[in-house]
């Protein structure tokens, strides 16, 4: 059975050409219209989806074509839009950007194929008139099986430069644009990003985008074009990559009361989420979800004790800008150790892997207490440590499962682990080797390096990598099930 599900992808000429803005101003515009508006990101971007979100008051999914496989895309899409007047799916880099230089691998372009979308162009049309021709007509001619409908002009400088371009472009259409707006623009960004979540960041901004929106781009034309999308046929859900080992096992019925809705959740897995933790794929959570998991946030930073829970998840996010308020916070610090003495499942990516070490050095050179589980120091750095694509392979069993279990993820960070020091020694011209258990398999996308990763002791596992579970559903399996297991054992 067949979906009609009107959809259009925001696409880009390249990064910073201003697809979030572009994306967040139609969205806004269509909700004051009273159109229940679905939104998705390209790539593994954790941020444009805040303002996603901001923008209709809902959640906003990724669409990763590497690391989560075209069905596990073409599933997430098909159910998150369901019921929704339009899809808006706002790209990644440019157009044609993705995993390698010679294939579509892990591009917007790849993902508007999967979708059968028309696509909507995002040109930087400052001190741009006919030359906006020749770079729309160099985009829609390289791949004639994607079809580019639309154009849509930012950084327009008045009604008159917007009728040059219209003129200079006339198919696919100018379908209008964005002023420049330097005084309502979206905030430069911490390491070049930044959520939406801020109380610094006004909704009288985004109500401001979706005025623009509908004063200087054809929604109506928009919305057309959406509309010409066909069908999608039904996808099933993918199954799990190869592995060696399968997930932990549930050690009682609740699994299957929690899953048919009859019983008590099967854990409850403790998330942290606040200004310093909120780097998470809504896919990976839903995907607790259906395991059986009930989700309770806690803060980090204000919180002095935990909640109740069988496992916590310690997302990505920045505790290196909010450090001293972590380290200030010595009885939550003191409550997550002893849940790990307990024998309490931890799982930690990247910000969360940084907020378990010893110490976080910021680049100021102060090192601020951290948990203490994770026997290193996460330093800052001024440049970036690692970025792109990854694949893993656990090289022992883990809190997720045994050993060979193998998941997709990414890599954007920078700051690295060294042996912790005092707070007032010189930083070692070569830092010592760490005296850490690595669990992991790491290699990288490009290039196909292969490193160890992943720190593993006893019920705690931290790392970098940011995972997307779509790539192996067995992953969230395994963690609700090792919440479940401590449950058990905990008499609870």
């Amino acid at each position: 059975m067949s979906r009609a599900i009107p959809r259009l992808v925001v696409a880009g000429t390249a990064s910073g050409v201003g697809k979030t803005t572009t994306t967040v101003a139609i969205a806004r515009a269509l909700r004051a219209r009273g159109l229940k508006v679905a939104l998705f990101k390209c790539g593994p971007d954790y941020l444009d989806p805040t303002y996603h979100a901001r923008a209709v008051a809902g959640t906003s999914h990724n669409l990763d074509g590497w690391m989560m496989g075209r069905e596990a895309v073409l599933s997430t899409f098909a159910a998150e839009a369901a019921g929704a007047d339009i899809a808006l799916i706002e790209g990644v880099m440019g157009l044609f950007d993705g995993a390698s230089p010679t294939g579509e691998e892990g591009s917007t372009a790849e993902i508007a194929k999967w979708l059968e979308a028309p696509v909507a162009l995002v040109v930087d049309a400052s001190g741009m008139a006919r030359s906006v021709a020749a770079l729309v007509q160099g985009f829609t001619g390289f791949d004639p099986a994607l079809r580019v409908a639309a154009v849509v002009c930012n950084q327009v400088g008045s009604r008159g430069h917007l009728d040059i371009l219209r003129q200079a472009q006339r198919s696919p259409p100018v379908l209008g644009g964005l002023p420049r707006d330097a005084a309502q623009s979206f905030p430069e960004r911490h390491l070049g990003l930044r959520t939406a979540d801020e109380a610094a960041l006004p909704e009288a901004r985004f109500d401001h985008w979706g005025a623009q929106a509908e004063a200087w781009i054809g929604l109506d034309a928009l919305l057309a074009i959406a509309r010409t999308a066909p069908d999608l046929p039904e996808v099933a859900a993918p199954a799990a990559v190869a592995t060696a080992a399968a997930a932990p096992a549930a050690t009682t019925a609740a699994a299957g009361e929690a899953r048919a809705g009859t019983q008590r959740p099967r854990a409850r897995l403790g998330v942290a989420f606040d200004e310093a933790f909120h780097f998470y794929y809504a896919d990976n959570l839903r995907r607790l979800e259906a395991a059986g998991a009930e989700l309770v946030r806690f803060s980090p930073i204000r919180d002095a004790r935990l909640p109740d829970v069988d496992g916590l998840y310690l997302g990505g996010g920045y505790p290196e800008a909010h450090a001293e308020r972590l380290a200030e916070n010595a009885a939550l610090r003191a409550e997550i150790r002893a849940f790990a003495e307990r024998g309490g499942p931890i799982y930690a990516e990247c910000g969360g892997l940084m907020y378990l070490t010893e110490a976080i050095r910021t680049l100021d050179g102060r090192a601020h207490p951290m948990v203490g589980l994770v026997p290193a120091e996460a330093v800052m750095c001024e440049k970036l440590q690692a970025l792109g694509y990854v694949e893993v392979e656990t090289q022992a069993r883990t809190i997720l499962g045994g050993a060979g279990l193998r998941f997709r993820g990414h890599q954007f960070r920078y700051s690295e682990l060294r042996p912790a020091r005092l707070p007032e020694a010189p930083a070692p011209p070569e830092p010592a080797p760490l005296p850490i258990e690595h669990a992991y398999s790491v290699r990288r996308r490009r290039g196909g390096q292969v490193a160890r990763e992943g720190y593993r002791a006893q019920s705690v596992l931290a790392s970098y990598v940011h995972a997307h579970w779509a790539s192996n559903p067995l992953v969230p399996e395994g963690l609700v099930a090792s919440a479940a297991a401590h449950r058990e054992e905990q008499g609870r």
